[in-house]
């Protein structure tokens, strides 16, 4: 069994289609993977297993990385080939099965529709594999054995981003003495190139009580993140990792989606500004180019609010709002 995946660029997209992955390694043992995604997400799927070749796209002018991608692919017969991209490659590969991305839904999760797309029920929540090796870097970099709160606080479009100040003051409140986490360290991750946006965050925690994962490899991220207690963050895809990994995940909205896009798990919950996303997006004035935060009308109290909810309702045994939304 030979099956093509193509999937997203975007690691939040990627984490989101990880489920069908694991559907189908499930429904086919022994079935062997070529997984076609962008650079950011590929650490992803390194060890996914029966993975036979991890293809990384990066564009090319006139579109032409899908031509060099088809000289890749069109020597072997497919026994499925799953294109998330929409692209119309796998029309022109030896399929027995084909599955292209249909238009998006913006009224259901994305999860459910990839569920509906591939007629796969219960809908295929996001899966993380982590190796080994990843594993044991994982706990060189947080050999503390106490609570851990992770904090996303950087995203790839400044209107996503909660001010990173805030985030700082949320961590304080949230580990001081009288906080729900007591004395927990405080872990920050995001991408190398977001070192600059975190900057705020980082300067506030002091360095006693600071995991600074900002820079790690996205697989390794993934591991620290699965060892900590909660996870809080932005839109971004640090969240879709966090909620795939298990860990209590409370993610910040403001002008996108999280009926679309909200972390997916009952282990999960969202909050979102006053104002709801179509409000901030159709607004007059809204401009998608700017990088001015549209977050900050999301107050601290709130936040802190609803990560001491879920934290709450998971140590009593039940579970977080869930994120999935009726079909």
């Amino acid at each position: 069994m030979k099956i093509l995946f193509i999937t997203a660029t975007r690691i939040g997209d990627a984490v989101l289609s990880s489920g069908l992955i694991a559907h189908f390694a499930k429904k086919y043992p022994g079935a062997r993977f070529t997984i076609v995604c962008g650079a950011p997400a590929a650490p992803l799927f390194e060890s996914v297993p029966g993975l036979e070749r991890l293809i990384i796209i990066n564009k090319l002018p006139l579109h032409t990385h899908w031509l060099r991608l088809w000289g890749m692919l069109a020597t072997t017969s497919w026994d499925i080939a799953c294109d998330l991209r929409g692209s119309a490659i796998t029309s022109f590969l030896l399929t027995r099965n084909r599955i292209v991305g249909a238009h998006r839904d913006e009224t259901v999760h994305r999860v459910i529709e990839l569920g509906r797309l591939t007629n796969i029920e219960p809908w295929p929540s996001p899966t993380l594999w982590i190796s080994d090796a990843d594993r044991k870097v994982a706990k060189s970099l947080m050999p503390y054995d106490g609570a851990v709160l992770a904090i996303g606080p950087t995203a790839n479009w400044g209107g996503k981003q909660w001010p990173p100040d805030r985030f700082a003051a949320l961590a304080l409140q949230v580990t001081a003495a009288d906080g729900f986490l007591p004395g927990a360290r405080i872990a920050v991750l995001g991408a190398a190139s977001e070192r600059s946006m975190a900057q705020p965050f980082l300067r506030e925690i002091p360095s006693e009580r600071l995991i600074d994962l900002i820079g790690q490899k996205l697989s390794i991220a993934a591991a620290c993140i699965k060892h900590a207690n909660l996870y809080v963050g932005n839109d971004s895809g640090l969240m879709h990792v966090a909620a795939a990994a298990g860990t209590l995940t409370l993610g910040l909205f403001g002008p996108s989606s999280e009926i679309r896009y909200g972390p997916w798990g009952r282990h999960c919950a969202t909050v979102r500004t006053p104002k709801g996303f179509k409000e901030i997006v159709l607004a007059d004035g809204f401009d998608h180019t700017s990088h001015q935060s549209l977050m900050e009308d999301l107050s601290i109290d709130t936040v802190y609010t609803a990560l001491e909810k879920l934290n709450s309702k998971a140590n009593n045994g039940g579970e977080g709002e869930p994120s999935e939304r009726p079909a």
